[in-house]
């Protein structure tokens, strides 16, 4: 889909997100991939409990801001919260359909593989249980059922992305898809080669680093032709300096999303910039979201997706954004 076409009205967030840096929670990941204790309740509890649903890969820190953001949105609002995921589709697809089992007022859910969850967000509709879809499922989370969406404009930012990338003479990017299915990483991927056309796309394993740095490393030593890499998570750019390095290569580096050492990097110039998708704010908003659907029949968005990005970050900003890097927040 042309981006510029695309009617996604962005809307305006500025309060709730101030709100939510005023009370930024600094935990990092638990281990436990079903997590029935985040957040907690706040003094004068809701009484509503909420379901949080990704398809998190262990060791993928772009999560902790996601949980981050719905925790504090969860102790703000008075919320129990109940994170749980899993990577694989169909697991994924349990999870809601055990949300729906446990009768919680409320379920948010990444929409990552929208086919595959189809049938249990359809369940939990059917349950009259009110779902909101974050992250990923931008253009299937109406026809899944889903009452709101927060994420970013992926297609958008892929081609935004890749003009940036052509402005600085990039002929022949690598684009990075670390899980297979993915429909957001995929937009990613085809935004970036609607604006440089000899764009590549090279799968890898997202779960194993040292299999996406020796992956990566044969790809560019074996093709000196490859001028930028783009990678679609942080931790990803981290695996491809070092394949860089190994394989003498000079292509840029660019990524979506932020760690702590991905900041560092963009700082030190390892790394030109990031696009960056303010994964606490998705977190944050989703939760907050069903909190006021539930308590006064909000509707956020009027019907159209809430975009919480693309946001770029290079050299020009991130003096400003690494302190909230070392808080777990952007």
């Amino acid at each position: 889909m042309n981006a510029g076409s695309r009617n996604f009205r962005i809307v305006a967030v500025a309060a709730v997100v101030a709100l939510a840096a005023a009370g930024c929670s600094g935990g990092g990941r638990e281990k436990s991939t079903d997590d029935t204790g985040g957040g907690g309740n706040a003094a004068g509890s809701s009484g509503y409990t909420i379901a949080f649903i990704t398809h998190e890969t262990p060791g993928d820190t772009f999560w902790d801001k996601v949980k981050n953001g719905a925790q504090q949105a969860a102790k703000d609002t008075g919320v129990t919260l109940k994170y749980s995921n899993d990577p694989e589709a169909p697991k994924q697809a349990v999870l809601i359909q055990n949300a729906v089992d446990s009768k919680v007022s409320g379920i948010a859910t990444t929409l990552v593989t929208p086919d595959a969850l189809a049938g249990s967000v359809k369940a939990a509709t059917t349950a009259g249980i009110p779902v909101v879809g974050f992250n990923s499922g931008i253009d299937q989370y109406q026809k899944l059922g889903a009452l709101m969406y927060f994420g970013s404009d992926e297609t958008l930012a892929g081609t935004t992305a890749g003009k940036r990338l052509a402005d600085q003479g990039a002929k022949h990017p690598l684009c990075v898809i670390q899980q297979t299915g993915s429909v957001a990483l995929e937009a990613r991927c085809a935004g970036v080669k609607s604006s440089v056309p000899g764009t590549e796309n090279i799968q890898v394993n997202g779960a194993d680093d040292a299999a996406v740095t020796t992956t990566l490393q044969a790809k560019l030593s074996q093709d000196k032709s490859i001028d930028a890499i783009v990678t679609l998570g942080a931790p990803q750019a981290l695996d491809a300096i070092k394949a860089k390095d190994q394989a003498g290569s000079q292509a840029k580096l660019v990524t979506f999303d932020l760690n702590q050492e991905a900041a560092q990097d963009i700082k030190d110039g390892k790394i030109v910039f990031s696009i960056d998708q303010q994964p606490y704010v998705q977190g944050y908003m989703a939760v907050t979201s069903l909190y006021l659907y539930l308590k006064n029949g909000n509707d956020i968005g009027g019907g159209k997706a809430v975009l919480t990005g693309p946001s770029f970050v290079d050299s020009s900003n991130i003096d400003k954004i690494i302190p909230f890097t070392k808080n777990n927040t952007r």
